[in-house]
């Protein structure tokens, strides 16, 4: 009687694993979750495969740094909003020349203020409402306001956006197949926007 032994990845193996998976980048909750010391980081280091690109985040020495990862596990109580969810949701065509974010009252990063992004300050009991996790372009899980959260966010912050990108948005959101009006109504309540929405959507259906 013959017995099939299965080969198990080494660490090291594993690493490379979640590399090839994520576009050539890891972090290191990565490694929790699959139970691999943060030793074998620093051996892939002294090889030369991998390199650091922010705190907690690792990337393969011929990858392209994944911008959005490395700036939202820096900033971890980050969550990509308006402008730029904008234009994950296909709402906007214009590529982001800065990242909008949006993070809790009360959150401070002095290096965070002198990035250049664009920061909004959201109330803590609210802030949590239409977050969901996406995908960047590299393949990686990162954390942004859902279709109506955004919708939400932009007529919210109308007197710091531009006014074309505003109704180019909310042309799109109409015209979206996905759009659930019942939830963008629901989070307009909470936000207390619900005129301004209301008009908005009144206009364009």
């Amino acid at each position: 009687m013959s017995m099939i032994v299965k080969n198990k990845l080494s660490p090291i193996g594993k690493i490379r694993k979640i590399l090839k998976n994520q576009g050539g980048t890891l972090v290191t909750s990565d490694l929790a979750r699959e139970n691999i010391p943060r030793t074998y980081l620093s051996i892939l280091e002294k090889k030369g495969e991998i390199e650091q690109v922010s705190r907690g985040v690792y990337k393969e020495v011929a990858a392209i740094e994944d911008e959005l990862l490395s700036f939202q596990s820096k900033y971890k109580a980050s969550v990509y909003s308006h402008e730029t969810a904008l234009f994950f949701h296909d709402l906007t065509d214009r590529s982001p020349m800065f990242f909008s974010i949006s993070v809790p009252v009360g959150y401070h990063s002095i290096s965070l203020n002198n990035s250049g992004h664009k920061i909004f300050y959201v109330n803590r009991k609210l802030f949590n409402v239409g977050i969901i996790l996406m995908k960047s372009p590299h393949g990686n899980t990162i954390k942004a306001t859902n279709l109506e959260r955004t919708i939400c966010d932009i007529l919210r912050s109308r007197n710091q956006i531009d006014g074309q990108l505003i109704n180019d948005a909310m042309k799109r959101y109409v015209g979206n197949k996905e759009k659930n009006l019942d939830l963008l109504f629901d989070y307009a309540k909470q936000f207390r926007i619900q005129k301004v929405v209301r008009e908005y959507i009144e206009v364009l259906l």
